[in-house]
């Protein structure tokens, strides 16, 4: 999601202001440049995203022995970078190329397991939405955004050299179908990908429209029709191929785990987010029942205080002026309270479109390009509802006035926005903000956020935000459950919508994420966040009287996306040492 890379000179936060690349960082960037090149040659869309512009006419790779073709390329740079591993004498270099090293490990490790036990379920309707929507992003330059028209063609093989991409994957996934032994996509990733491609297709005709592109009809009628052909397709060989069972084979799922940052079992961290989640609800019943007493209400119950907060609903019209409201609160008491240091510039905040919706049905960040970034900022981006619901219950989870505080400390500051701006801002080696990447440290900071301002809250807010802790904890308790046989989705559900009084649909939005959309990533946020709430209770012992809060965050997040282990290693090495230099 979320990368970074630089060429010579980075934008710095007074606006306008260049600073020199260290050389430290040159010298990691030219061996992080093939890794990046390998990326783009299999998947340009994600290159796209990171904002390398030299692969954005580009278009995934289904062409014959794709597999076999990625797999040789990987390892034979991993014994490139392994060899330069050896010869090089920078530390923080080498530190950079073990982050290489380990990506290219951990990737060719999914890739043959993954090979091994699935047949892997290509949705073509949201792989072309997401290819093109990086290119129309309102963020690109007109020049850039009618790149688009080029991609698109690829993607519907109008252009000469080009077979169309729906009739590619079908072939490859049909080459993988005569293996019986495979385990078939999860039934409701399938259905729910065949409902929402005609979300995704109107999506990307209402860019097209917005961004004013002209010459395009012929080839979005060409994919629009290859991809309702391809989905008939699925209904016909796919959906009898899917898994009833959700559960993935134990080796993908623990893989799954280690991807985004989690070096425990699945029963390890059901253990002890089980003993989390008591502990967090406890604390959401001390403040229930102050919250309760001072609005004589009839019960104090934590459920329904909770219900009787979801009642001050926010209009649509008004809701991102309410949450910029509440975004200038939060940084008022950021300043008040030294947590951390803020940009002068303004956060961007925006609701979601109905197909950004269908694909992300909760608050997130959307990252700005992390190649080439010329001043370009992320944006907090909030959806109005869940098209994948199977209720016509209303999402009133992130419309309500107390709500608003958690959800804005995570998403924007002092957590992702500024997280993601500061890389921007500082700049730094393309190693660290791509491949170092997992969700353990991204969505770790984006709990601890919330956790620094929780306590300068009203009790309104701080319920709200103990019950998104809530949720976080009751995620690495039910997706490894869900995961391992110990729960279906239906208790799941049942469980999140009564203990952590969540609507219907984001509930639904919630298991089907454990289920099938990312199984094991809702676990990072937990982990990540116990990881870093530690790291800080370490520098605190080892500081006492010495240590500064607001140094300690500025520190933390002038590393960038560094997974646990190398972050708590530039604070032992690093920010210690130097805060006891400097007293």
């Amino acid at each position: 999601m979320s990368r970074l890379s630089f060429g010579i000179a980075v934008l710095l936060a007074s606006g306008g202001v260049f600073a020199a690349t260290p050389e430290w960082v040159a010298r990691s960037d030219a061996y992080t440049q093939p890794v990046l090149k390998d990326t783009g040659k299999y998947q340009p869309e994600e290159s796209t995203e990171l904002g390398d512009e030299s692969f954005d006419t580009g278009v995934a790779d289904f062409k014959p022995r794709d597999y076999e073709r990625q797999l040789a390329d990987t390892e034979k740079r991993l014994q490139a970078l392994r060899r330069e591993r050896a010869a090089e004498k920078d530390v923080k270099v080498r530190q950079d190329l073990d982050i290489l090293i380990d990506s290219r490990e951990k990737l060719i490790a999914s890739m043959k397991l993954e090979r091994q036990y699935l047949l892997n379920y290509v949705n073509v309707g949201e792989l072309v939405y997401g290819g093109l929507r990086a290119l129309l992003d309102t963020r690109n330059k007109p020049a850039r955004q009618k790149l688009a028209l080029v991609r698109l063609k690829r993607y519907a093989g109008t252009e000469s050299g080009y077979t169309p991409m729906a009739t590619l994957v079908r072939a490859r996934t049909e080459e993988r179908l005569a293996n019986k032994g495979l385990i078939g996509p999860y039934v409701g990733e399938v259905e729910e990908g065949l409902n929402n491609n005609a979300t995704y297709m109107n999506g990307i005709e209402e860019l097209l429209k917005k961004d004013g592109l002209s010459g395009w009809e012929a080839d979005f009628a060409a994919l629009k029709a290859q991809v309702k052909a391809y989905d008939e397709w699925v209904r016909s060989r796919i959906l009898p191929r899917a898994r009833k069972e959700v559960r993935l084979p134990e080796p993908v799922y623990v893989n799954r785990l280690v991807n985004v940052g989690v070096d425990i079992t699945p029963g390890q961290m059901i253990e002890r987010a089980s003993f989390d989640f008591q502990e967090v609800r406890d604390q959401m019943q001390v403040v229930a029942g102050t919250i309760a007493a001072q609005r004589k209400l009839l019960s104090p119950d934590y459920r329904d205080v909770m219900r009787e907060l979801k009642k001050t609903s926010i209009p649509a019209d008004q809701l991102l002026p309410y949450y910029r409201e509440r975004l200038k609160d939060i940084e008022g008491i950021i300043r008040a309270h030294n947590l951390v240091t803020l940009p002068a510039r303004e956060a961007n905040i925006r609701t979601a479109s109905p197909a950004e919706a269908a694909r992300t049905p909760a608050p997130f960040m959307n990252p700005p390009r992390m190649i080439g970034n010329t001043g370009e900022y992320g944006e907090f981006v909030i959806p109005l509802a869940n098209p994948n619901a199977k209720s016509k219950e209303r999402m009133d989870d992130f419309d309500y006035a107390a709500v608003s505080w958690g959800v804005t400390a995570h998403e924007a500051r002092p957590g992702h926005e500024l997280q993601f701006a500061s890389m921007v801002e500082q700049g730094m080696s393309v190693a660290r903000a791509r491949f170092a990447f997992n969700s353990a440290n991204v969505e770790g900071w984006g709990l601890y956020s919330e956790a620094l301002v929780l306590p300068y809250m009203p009790p309104e807010g701080q319920l709200a935000a103990l019950q998104i802790r809530l949720l976080r904890m009751a995620r690495a308790m039910l997706d490894p459950m869900i995961n391992t046989g110990r729960m279906t989705p239906e208790q799941a559900k049942a469980f999140l919508m009564k203990e952590v009084v969540l609507s219907e649909p984001f509930a639904q939005s919630e298991v089907d994420r454990y289920s099938y959309r990312s199984p094991g990533q809702a676990t990072a946020y937990y982990y990540g966040y116990v990881k870093l709430r530690a790291l800080k209770t370490l520098a605190e012992i080892e500081l006492g009287e010495r240590f500064n809060l607001k140094a300690f965050n500025d520190f933390i997040i002038a590393q960038g996306i560094l997974p646990p282990e190398l972050m708590k290693q530039a604070v032992l090495e690093d920010f210690i040492p130097a805060q006891k230099a400097a007293k």
